[in-house]
């Protein structure tokens, strides 16, 4: 159905490519301008919509910048969220607002790493706010690839390689036919690309798109599985503890496939599964559905993403006879050392 959609609305496509190609084309030419602000900034993102990795590769980027001599702050949209504006959603210390104020990718990052965070529209602004907030020396933009009112010192741009191995499907066009916000063209504006094989093994870059990628730093990632976390104590669980038990999986991300992936590879039963939509605002209705699902397929727990995980923290109550445990992953680059050169490079 979806797909009959996309091709009923195709002839958007061609507008939407028109419209993108002209507001860059403003860009290269000067007439509109980027901004800068009081610190180093470095942008994450992606030319495509949904589930290429963008937040682990935040993760990663701001877990070794954490560790250097300066001073990290992240900002981002905040998708999903349920506010407006400039919103300061962590000094790097504690969590100033619940999930749905700043969106649940800004919450697990910012509770994870514990560093300054905010979310805002307006990138600009945003960024010159949250360095009077925070001190921020450097700041990390998620999702910010398109948002070319704000200079950055580096852009990263991040794909799903299974996306680049369908060169002739319906995903490689423009919204709405397909999933891509810019053309490959844009490319030219990277930086740095990241291919992310998630857990798959790595293959080549399908010869029709070697032009777009010729003369750029590549590298290659992958997922790797750190354990499962108790929601509620945080207290870690090798993944061989979960093979054989019967568990509820429960997860609204944008590609559920790897998620699933990773636990048919650990042996870890999700015969039972619940899929939602990504960035999923449960309510109570859902919080219901899924007690009732738990009780009637006999599972012995509920097993979650960690981007699902921090939404469920506000249902406690409701779900206090239920053990609720999330896959937290993370990715690795297969030449870690010679990106984290590069990163250094471009802050100092």
């Amino acid at each position: 159905m979806l797909k009959i959609i996309r091709i009923i609305l195709s002839p958007v496509s061609f507008f939407y490519l028109v419209i993108i190609q002209i507001r860059n084309w403003f860009f290269d030419k000067n007439i509109f301008t980027e901004s800068t602000v009081g610190a180093k900034v470095i942008s994450v993102g992606n030319i495509t919509v949904g589930g290429s990795g963008k937040t682990p590769a935040v993760m990663m980027i701001a877990g070794y910048l954490k560790d250097s001599v300066k001073k990290v702050g992240l900002l981002s949209r905040g998708y999903g969220r349920s506010s407006m504006g400039y919103i300061f959603v962590s000094d790097g210390s504690g969590m100033n607002v619940p999930v749905d104020q700043c969106g649940d990718e800004m919450y697990f990052m910012a509770d994870e790493l514990k560093v300054p965070a905010a979310v805002s529209e307006r990138r600009v602004s945003g960024a010159e706010q949250l360095i009077k907030d925070s001190g921020a020396e450097i700041i990390l933009l998620d999702d910010a690839f398109q948002h070319r009112w704000i200079h950055r010192d580096l852009d990263v741009v991040i794909f799903d390689q299974s996306f680049l191995e369908k060169p002739e499907q319906l995903e490689q066009r423009m919204l709405p036919l397909g999933i891509m916000r810019e053309p490959f063209d844009s490319l030219k504006r990277a930086d740095l690309i990241i291919i992310n094989r998630k857990f798959s093994g790595k293959t080549e870059i399908p010869q029709k798109l070697n032009r777009y990628f010729d003369e750029k730093k590549i590298f290659t990632g992958y997922y790797e599985a750190t354990g499962i976390y108790d929601v509620k104590t945080h207290h870690f669980f090798e993944m061989k503890e979960f093979q054989g038990q019967k568990s509820l999986v429960v997860c609204g991300i944008a590609r559920p496939y790897s998620f699933l992936n990773v636990l048919e590879k650990n042996k870890i039963d999700f015969t039972n599964k619940m899929i939602f939509d990504d960035h999923k605002n449960y309510t109570s209705k859902e919080i219901q559905l899924i007690r009732k699902k738990f009780y009637d397929s006999n599972a012995y727990s509920v097993l979650t993403t960690q981007k699902d995980a921090v939404k469920f923290n506000q249902y406690s109550k409701e779900l206090d006879d239920i053990d609720i445990y999330y896959l937290k992953i993370e990715l690795k680059l297969d030449d870690q050392e010679n990106f984290n050169k590069i990163i250094f490079n471009s802050i100092n």
